[in-house]
């Protein structure tokens, strides 16, 4: 068989990801503070991008920047073509089929430097400043700063090896064993600097375990040799396991004065270093506002952080003197100029973006926005997605680290999208409405006698809501609330 070269035209659709909807697509799942950074160094970058400086700071340059606008003479569409095309008679045919492309022409509207204008309208409820400014010290830098304060002769370094072993509740991982052993101490003086150092502020630091904890905050409170303090020493474990009837048996005392005693107990701290580790606090800063105005609300994009670009005037002068300079500073500045428009035009697609799917937001949950969570209606992606003609994966990036304030608060975009319920009166309820609905009958339960999950269940269901108890039992868990045996023993309990 006789082979030859055969040439085949063939026609075919696909999906090709040009690299300016690359960069379109990697700009949308990025916060507000991950843009400003990400333009920061395009702007250092690239000679072409230049920060449009704010009107107050503007206002002193404004008469050299006009001198600078008179110098320049306005092209129309048609003239830069036409000097485009006269130009590249003269040139290569590489840098022909360049100029053939009026690239200030298709971008002519990222061009105007006020195509963005910033909001005047006052975004209210704005955390003050001396609350970002905090710093707290730990449990470690407490203790060893009341260490420094006393007159006491104590060995400094079994102070330093106690403290190092006192986690962040405030007690004491080693044994006075260990600590021997960490600098060849006496177990007497390890002994007599633990008691000394038991002493500092929190009451309860320095415990090995609850029982010892509890016991140093009721010596604390001049409670020694009292009922609740024996109650604790001689009977931690039954108190611990809720057998309030065997203690009372006894001690020899009834069942309301233990239950009276309990309460002295379930004022003590279980973990006295705890409010030296709280958690940090992360500061967000909304993407989008939304703001009631005239009985309406308005969406208002935060754009304090994110610089305003324009393309510098100085070296857009540089592609009009197509004869005057040299061929490869023209391509150099083709180029960037190419790649600030393209990200300019990236900015101000994903912050439109960001609005529709936020408008989309606002619309669909005036309930939520007017009443709080119980009025949340059930919403997905796709519901949003259809509703401003684009598809779910854009959705889906648009509300990844993105944040909303509302007048019921600050919530991450993902925070409205849940699944909803099937109600007996019609439509559909969000699964956070029934968890805030649960809640609220656990908050209102009495706490002799909880609500078991069939309970729960069946109480909803007079509301509509038909729920299986292992679903009950889920949205329960989530919400980290325990089950009805363990809330019916916390009743009185000194662990509270």
């Amino acid at each position: 068989m006789q082979q030859k070269l055969v040439l085949q035209t063939k026609l075919r659709q696909k999906l090709v990801l040009t690299p300016s909807l690359q960069q379109a697509i990697k700009l949308l799942p990025m916060s507000t503070l991950e843009l400003a950074d990400m333009l920061q160094t395009e702007i250092t970058e690239n000679p072409l991008l230049e920060e449009i400086p704010d009107k107050a700071n503007d206002e002193s340059s404004s008469s050299e920047e006009g001198s600078l606008e008179q110098t320049e003479t306005p092209v129309s569409d048609e003239q830069g073509t036409s000097e485009d095309r006269q130009a590249s008679d003269s040139e290569s045919e590489n840098d022909h089929s360049m100029d053939e492309i009026d690239y200030e022409a298709f971008f002519s509207e990222y061009l105007d430097e006020g195509y963005r204008p910033r909001t005047a309208v006052e975004i209210p409820d704005r955390p003050p400043l001396e609350n970002t400014l905090t710093v707290g010290s730990s449990l470690s830098d407490h203790l060893n700063w009341q260490v420094m304060l006393t007159t006491n002769s104590f060995n400094p370094d079994i102070c330093e090896a106690i403290i190092g072993n006192i986690d962040e509740q405030g007690y004491l991982q080693a044994s006075i064993e260990e600590i021997c052993q960490m600098g060849n101490f006496l177990c007497q003086e390890v002994e007599n600097t633990l008691a000394f150092v038991q002493e500092f502020d929190p009451a309860g630091v320095g415990a090995r375990d609850l029982k010892e904890c509890l016991i140093l905050q009721l010596l604390r409170l001049d409670l020694g040799g009292t009922e609740v303090e024996r109650m604790v020493a001689d009977h931690f474990d039954l108190l611990h396991h809720h057998q309030f009837h065997e203690i009372a048996k006894r001690m020899g005392l009834t069942y309301e004065n233990i239950i009276e005693q309990c309460e002295i107990i379930r004022r003590l701290d279980p973990t006295p270093g705890s409010r030296f580790c709280a958690d940090k606090s992360y500061y967000v800063v909304p993407d989008v506002y939304v703001v009631k105005v005239n009985g309406k609300y308005e969406i208002i994009q935060n754009e304090d952080r994110v610089p305003q670009l324009r393309i510098s005037p100085i070296y857009r002068k540089l592609l009009e003197k197509r004869k005057t300079e040299d061929r490869t500073t023209r391509e150099y500045v083709r180029e960037k100029l190419r790649s600030a428009l393209w990200l300019i035009k990236s900015v101000d697609q994903r912050q439109k973006t960001i609005y529709k799917v936020a408008s989309s937001i606002v619309h669909k949950q005036m309930g939520f926005l007017d009443h709080g969570v119980e009025h949340m209606k059930p919403l997905v992606l796709k519901d949003v997605a259809n509703d401003i003609g684009m598809h779910e994966s854009t959705v889906s990036r648009v509300v990844t680290n993105k944040y909303i304030h509302t007048p019921q608060g600050v919530f991450e975009m993902k925070y409205f999208f849940h699944s909803g319920i099937a109600s007996a009166y019609g439509g559909n309820v969000s699964s956070l409405t029934v968890k805030k609905k649960i809640q609220r009958i656990v908050e209102e339960e009495n706490p002799k006698k909880p609500f078991s999950d069939a309970r729960i269940a069946d109480i909803l269901e007079k509301d509509g809501l038909v729920l299986a108890r292992r679903t009950i039992a889920k949205y329960r868990e989530e919400l980290r609330i325990p089950p009805s045996n363990e809330r019916k023993h916390m009743y009185g309990s000194p662990f509270v």
